[in-house]
């Protein structure tokens, strides 16, 4: 049974996808820090950059947003599908200049120091087609496997695009997402309608507001996921909040009514996210180490460039021989790295490294669990064969934040290099520090350091203590700040 749980707090609403009480995605979406993916905005261009086939596009955010030359409509190819179709790059400066207005859709949030990554293609969703305004062809979702329900819906909306030529509807593509699966002509029809009338809203909008407005924002995240989740199989939706209840259940009576039966109040004593046990989930999932069922375990490191998963026996020994521990431990893994992407959000490179197997069918096996783990993601993945090093090189297309980068900041310790000096590296440091401090001219030599630091300094009598302070000629004294770090210290001249 899948479920979506949504917990609406005054200045931050999350969400959580399950399926058989196991926690497979989660949502947040902060008032501080709302999300732009898809959303329309005016901007202007402030910078073309020829050697890097881009430009800059203020949108009115923090950060200047980037467009690159494949994301730009041509004037004379507007009728495009996509622009992966077009032979040739041109030159970035014969399609903008700055100080040109456009209007620019977001395919991607800020992500660290980089701004929102943009497209003069536009898309517009409804519940069973995505518009593009700017396009020609139709297309079908791949998840719709069966060719002969592929090829009615997609007669169904050439018919319908044709005939609404007539009452003067806009050309343009369609994509019929998975949800359009056995739906009625007539449904298609009104989805069509409403797509058309909020693209001439948009185009309206677009020419009112001056650059740098948003022209569209896309829908908030319990509508959003009311919309694209719900064909997912999902068979509930709970919401610990009365009001944002009543704003899904009118979303839902307009636009989905077969489903507004199914989302429900919770109305416990517990918050609905710890009587599932979510916020444990979210805790696991900002760590490093998750566990496997046998006994052996992932690392997953996060870096700038890419992610790196390590997969390790840990203390599963196996029954018969190495290779057959190492291929059940890389077929647990492989399971799990699936629900850890999707959970932790995870994007961009992925390097897994598998523990080496020389059976030729074990390493399909485990390629292919991995896909099958990955089969319900809807970010788009690509997977490589396993490289000569025995690593497996995979994409998961990233749009937003990770889960970790989303609610966390670099340690104010390490400066986020992940470690901390130990306590023996400080007090030689504290040493050398006490001998700089030499010829100044004092009557005592004050340290303060963390607990551990100065534990250490004061150990087996503190021999190296009394030699400093017979080489300099003045006491040296101790005190524990219990606010420093281990790798914070200092020496003052009292």
């Amino acid at each position: 049974m899948t479920e979506i749980l949504v917990n609406v707090g005054p200045r931050e609403t999350r969400a959580a996808l399950t399926e058989a009480g196991i926690v497979q995605e989660i949502f947040i979406e902060r008032g501080s820090r709302r999300r732009r993916v898809s959303s329309l905005y005016k901007g202007r261009v402030t910078r073309v950059l020829p050697g890097m086939q881009a430009a800059f596009v203020d949108i009115g955010a923090e950060r200047t947003a980037f467009l690159h030359v494949a994301d730009i409509v041509r004037p004379a190819l507007e009728e495009a599908e996509l622009p992966a179709v077009i032979p040739e790059e041109p030159d970035v400066r014969s399609l903008v200049s700055p100080g040109d207005e456009l209007l620019v859709q977001v395919i991607k949030d800020p992500i660290g120091s980089k701004g929102a990554r943009l497209t003069t293609f536009i898309t517009l969703p409804a519940r069973f087609l995505v518009y593009m305004p700017r396009g020609d062809s139709i297309g079908v979702s791949v998840k719709i496997e069966d060719e002969a329900e592929r090829a009615r819906l997609k007669a169904l909306v050439t018919t319908l695009r044709e005939a609404g030529s007539a009452h003067a509807q806009r050309p343009g593509g369609y994509i019929l997402r998975t949800a359009s699966q056995g739906v009625t002509a007539e449904t298609l029809s009104q989805d069509m309608t409403y797509l058309d009338k909020l693209w001439q809203h948009v185009q309206r909008r677009a020419a009112e507001v001056p650059p740098g407005s948003l022209v569209h924002a896309d829908l908030p995240l319990t509508l959003r996921l009311l919309r694209d989740e719900l064909s997912r199989g999902v068979s509930r939706v709970l919401v610990d909040s009365a009001e944002e209840l009543e704003r899904m259940a009118a979303f839902a009576a307009e636009f989905i009514p077969e489903a507004a039966a199914r989302i429900e109040l919770y109305t416990g004593a517990r918050p609905i996210f710890d009587l599932h046990g979510i916020e444990d989930e979210i805790s696991r999932a900002l760590e490093r180490r998750v566990m496997l069922r046998s006994g052996g375990h992932l690392v997953i490191e996060q870096t700038e460039a890419m992610t790196t998963i390590d997969v390790n026996t840990g203390g599963y020994v196996g029954h018969r021989n190495l290779e057959e521990t190492s291929y059940r431990t890389n077929l647990e893994a492989a399971e799990a790295i699936g629900r850890q992407l999707r959970l932790r959000n995870l994007g961009g490179i992925i390097i897994i490294d598998f523990i080496d197997m020389h059976t030729d069918s074990h390493r399909r096996q485990v390629l292919a669990e991995l896909e099958r783990s990955l089969a319900a993601d809807r970010a788009q993945c690509r997977i490589v064969n396993l490289s000569p090093l025995g690593l497996v090189e995979m994409t998961r297309k990233r749009t937003r934040d990770s889960l970790a980068h989303l609610l966390c900041e670099p340690c104010p310790a390490c400066e986020g290099r992940g470690f901390v000096k130990t306590a023996e590296t400080v007090c030689n440091e504290i040493y050398r520090e006490i001998l700089r401090q030499e010829r100044s001219p004092s009557r005592e030599l004050l340290v303060l350091a963390h607990q551990s630091v100065v534990d250490r300094l004061l150990e087996a009598g503190s021999p190296t203590l009394t030699t400093l302070q017979g080489g300099i000629g003045r006491p040296i004294r101790l005190q524990v700040e219990t606010l420093y770090g281990v790798d914070q210290f200092d020496v003052v001249v009292a």
